[in-house]
């Protein structure tokens, strides 16, 4: 058994499968999730886990080279803005609807039960060396 860490079997898994410039989806309750991507779905009730809680988490275990996040996020949800500007000084931003279609070509999907609006960022992983 893993002592520290995501401790998620599905979740630890699919992160050891991912390779450079592959992409991780982390997003809210009510993102549609693209067919396509593998999917790991941890929500368990409204706002748990948090959006800031599995980002954090995955940041941990991940080599994350660039983000990419809704435009709409600054004026929706300024907590989730703050948290991906301090994480990523060169967040790129696209609309809400290019967000979704950029979702499509993920490797992974992480849904967290965050219940915030624009709540989502899509990871392109970097490589540690």
């Amino acid at each position: 058994m893993k002592r520290t860490g995501i401790l998620n079997r599905h979740l630890s898994g699919a992160l050891a499968e991912l390779g450079h410039g592959h992409g991780v989806l982390v997003c809210d309750a009510g993102m549609p999730i693209p067919r396509g991507p593998r999917v790991v779905d941890l929500a368990f009730r409204a706002g748990v886990p948090s959006f800031a809680e599995v980002l954090e988490g995955l940041l941990s275990e991940l080599v994350v080279e660039g983000a990419t996040a809704a435009t709409e996020i600054r004026g929706a949800n300024p907590a989730a803005a703050g948290l991906l500007d301090g994480y990523f000084p060169d967040l790129a931003l696209v609309p809400h609807e290019r967000l979704k279609e950029l979702s499509g070509g993920a490797h992974l999907v992480v849904r967290t039960g965050e219940a915030r609006p624009y709540a989502n960022v899509l990871l392109r992983c970097g490589v540690f060396f």
